[in-house]
């Protein structure tokens, strides 16, 4: 079965909104109660798949969630949406559109890891914050109709609570080869500061067991506290990896010595890539989403990374990367993509994709992407998204019959109306 990776992008949904919610996320409490712009955050998603695409790399999509979740506003007592208009903060938790980070739908375990010779994938749980906390039932609907073919995949539901788990987010690979036995890289957060960690070590190590690892291959890291105290609320605002390749900040990792030397134990080959805190500190490394990159290996080979446009506005970040993709080191190509309504609701490159190291043809082709079917979610993202949705607008139902609208026009092109 030829292996490859393949990046899940989430379609950025029609209820986008700045609500500021998520706590520790600097960038979405910066934006809390801006003007959105659904549309246009749809579109530069789909620009961004467009330009995997070019790279030649396997792209794939996953969908919106039903917006406002009146399901999840019922087990609270409310009957229906419309009563939750009294409570403004509620109302904007059913609204999120926050499942458009892929990153934090699930933990993937490809299959040269696992004991079963499966890819194992367990659905997030998002406990943390409760605008997130109820998108686990979608995302397992969706995770099981796309890998649906269990000779190849192991789709679990989540941990339970109280542990909280965000998925592919704090969770690194590491191999020679997207489709060689890996070393499986688990980072979790001691809360303490202003701000949760949001990754408790026990997810971490429950996941790891439902997977099958090898636990002589498997390395449960803990995140520094200055990291998560300077707003890095995800490892992936501080760390990427790829293959051998790890890419991170000098001050992600709170026992950074003992963590590299079991790395290189483990995989001599590693290329550890650490960016000083004297040359970018904390704060630019965050505002920027310099790790929040797409690290990828390119068909004709070599690597490129994807960085947001912040990154190249930031002088001191440019200039450090201009510097490291001259040199002799394994990433040597520099792609620049414009996701700035992501980023204002603290969401870069890497927080909108999930990778999935699996054979195409074992996933359903309706959630792999091509120009065609990009072009047909284009046009509906054309035709029904809204143009802007304000604070206030949130409680309109006017508003939610459009984004209801606009999500069954997007399954309905996509042949997903089993997902409605």
């Amino acid at each position: 079965m030829p292996l490859t990776e393949i990046n899940f992008d989430g379609i950025i949904g029609p209820s986008h909104n700045y609500a500021g919610l998520s706590l520790g996320n600097l960038a979405s409490s910066r934006h809390g109660g801006q003007t959105s712009r659904p549309r246009a955050a749809a579109l530069e998603g789909l620009a961004k798949m467009r330009a995997n695409l070019s790279l030649g790399l396997t792209q794939g999509l996953l969908l919106p969630h039903d917006r406002p979740d009146e399901h999840w506003l019922a087990q609270l007592g409310y009957l229906g949406a419309a009563e939750a208009k009294a409570d403004p903060v509620m109302l904007a938790n059913a609204m999120s559109a926050s499942a458009m980070w892929a990153a934090n739908a699930a933990t993937v375990s490809p299959a040269p890891d696992t004991t079963d010779g499966r890819c194992h994938l367990t659905v997030a749980n998002l406990v943390t914050m409760a605008h997130r906390s109820h998108e686990w039932l979608s995302t397992l609907a969706q995770l099981r109709l796309a890998f649906a073919d269990q000779r190849h995949f192991a789709v679990h539901a989540p941990v339970p609570p109280p542990f909280g788990d965000e998925g592919a987010a704090n969770h690194m690979r590491m191999a020679v080869a997207h489709d060689a036995p890996g070393v499986e890289i688990f980072v979790y957060g001691v809360s303490g500061g202003a701000f949760p960690a949001r990754q408790h070590e026990q997810a971490s190590r429950a996941v790891a067991r439902r997977h099958g690892l090898d636990p002589a291959r498997t390395l449960f890291v803990r995140q520094s506290g200055e990291a998560i105290a300077a707003g890095a609320f995800h490892n992936d605002v501080v760390a990427v990896a790829n293959e051998r390749v790890l890419f991170a900040h000098e001050q992600a990792f709170a026992e950074k010595d003992r963590f590299l030397s079991d790395l290189r134990r483990l995989m001599p080959e590693v290329a550890i890539i650490e960016v000083p805190a004297s040359r970018i500190s904390l704060a630019d490394a965050i505002e920027s989403y310099l790790f929040n990159a797409q690290l990828v290996t390119l068909p004709e080979g070599g690597m490129a990374l994807i960085v947001p446009s912040e990154a190249r506005d930031n002088a001191a970040v440019w200039g450090w990367l201009q510097e490291m993709v001259a040199g002799n080191g394994p990433m040597r190509r520099l792609e620049v993509v414009d996701v700035r309504q992501s980023m204002a609701n603290g969401g870069g490159p890497a927080c909108l994709r999930l990778r999935v190291v699996a054979d195409p043809a074992a996933v359903d082709p309706r959630f792999l992407a091509d120009e065609a079917r990009l072009a047909l979610v284009e046009s509906v993202v054309h035709d029904f998204w809204p143009e802007t949705i304000r604070p206030d607008d949130l409680a309109s139902p006017d508003l939610w019959a459009q984004i209801r609208r606009a999500r069954a026009e997007l399954l309905g092109v996509l042949g997903l109306r089993k997902l409605s």
